[in-house]
């Protein structure tokens, strides 16, 4: 599933290439993605509407739209779920299998499309109300860290999962945070010491600002087929040397050498997620 780093580098591919596009129709061919916003309701608030920005909140897209019904601001929460990918390409292109959401566009069609349908694209922003704080601005405080921490006795890893915790780490970063700082993913939530929550804190806002540097752990390719049209692809991106996947210290290296210790790094199961961890550099 996409964290923080690839909808971020997602959003801001996206910006530009909608800016100040209107969306002249509106085609669902998935219903349960808008849910609880109804097809009817969405095409009654955006047909005719205007894009006028797009920010993330945690692994949230917020599109926002100047609708044509008295200049109203129109928030649209995209989510990608496990397999979903946006893009604005050509009107001339053909659409893929699983377009789940379409919007025509006065030049082009902006898609929303969805292998496995675990996406959304709806009017709904209560998920958005429910979210922590993001990991680069200053309410992600360590001691207000520290403090959330102190109330939960899950292993840390499983609690960094919490959205309301810290809006947007996932399974990988997390991984990687609590490696970069010698944490056992094990170690109970409340058991950490304020150095190590610091250190912790520090960590999680370092894998995640490289992430988005190098292009995310699912890179970019702007090309599709033979010509370069702008289309958004999980590939490979402009100007980064080498996948990011490669720069993961343990993150799916199970049996692999640590980089630090050479002990090979080990892979349980946490909260039915994979964790992967170095034994030797992350004690209890």
């Amino acid at each position: 599933m996409p964290e923080l780093p690839e909808v971020e580098v997602l959003a801001r591919h996206l910006r530009p290439v909608l800016r100040g596009k209107i969306i002249r129709s509106v085609r669902v061919s998935r219903a349960k993605i808008l849910h609880p916003t109804s097809e009817a309701q969405l095409k009654r608030a955006l047909t005719g509407a205007k894009f006028k920005s797009l920010s993330r909140r945690g692994k949230y897209l917020l599109f926002d739209f100047q609708s044509r019904a008295a200049g109203k601001t129109v928030t649209v929460l995209g989510h990608l779920g496990m397999t979903g990918r946006m893009f604005v390409a050509g009107k001339d292109e053909p659409l893929p299998k699983h377009a789940a959401v379409v919007f025509e566009l006065n030049r082009g069609v902006f898609v929303f499309e969805d292998t496995r349908y675990f996406g959304r694209m709806t009017l709904d922003l209560s998920s958005v109300a429910k979210l922590g704080p993001e990991p680069a601005e200053e309410s992600f405080s360590p001691e207000g860290f520290s403090k959330e921490l102190k109330r939960s006795r899950q292993p840390i890893k499983v609690k960094l999962l919490d959205q309301s915790l810290v809006a947007g780490v996932g399974n990988i970063y997390a991984s990687e945070a609590l490696y970069r700082a010698g944490i056992s993913p094990k170690l109970a939530a409340n058991r950490l010491t304020f150095a190590q929550v610091k250190k912790l804190h520090g960590t999680i806002r370092q894998v995640l600002a490289e992430a988005i540097e190098c292009g995310s752990t699912i890179p970019l390719n702007f090309t599709a087929g033979k010509k370069s049209d702008g289309l958004f692809y999980f590939g490979r991106a402009p100007g980064v040397p080498d996948y990011y996947e490669e720069r993961l210290l343990v993150y799916d290296r199970a049996g692999k050498p640590c980089f630090r210790c050479k002990a090979p790094v080990k892979r349980i199961v946490q909260a039915a997620r994979s964790t992967f961890y170095c034994s030797s550099c992350q004690k209890s």
